[in-house]
């Protein structure tokens, strides 16, 4: 079973920066997609940005132009570059990585990312 290990997440000012990592069990060269959701307590899961067939990148509009998505093939990572992070940018953040365009998503455990003076 694919693992995923996220780390990265911390208490940072706004306009602050933090990046985020997720190290999969597996080779993520042929995986279909992986990226990043969020969610604050009491409301639903949100995606924020995900990496589609290895080269296309999806972001939310709220984060448009101020997080980054990557990946490294050869380390099994994909990273969340977060800049000029706002207090609404606190919230968990969760890994994710499907298989295949319609397989279950793999998530990892979450990392707190917190946007407070």
């Amino acid at each position: 079973q694919v693992q995923l290990v996220e780390s990265g997440g911390g208490l940072v000012q706004p306009g602050g920066s933090l990046r985020l990592s997720c190290a999969a069990s597996t080779n993520i060269f042929r995986m279909y997609s992986m990226g990043w959701y969020r969610q604050v307590p009491g409301t639903e899961r949100e995606l924020v940005a995900s990496i589609v067939s290895g080269y296309s990148a999806v972001y939310a509009d709220s984060v448009k132009g101020r997080f980054t998505i990557s990946r490294d093939t050869a380390k099994n990572t994909v990273f969340l570059q977060m800049n000029s992070l706002k207090p609404e940018d606190t919230a968990t953040y969760y890994c994710y990585l499907l298989t295949g365009r319609n397989s279950p998503k793999t998530w990892g455990q979450g990392t707190q990312v917190t946007v407070s003076s």
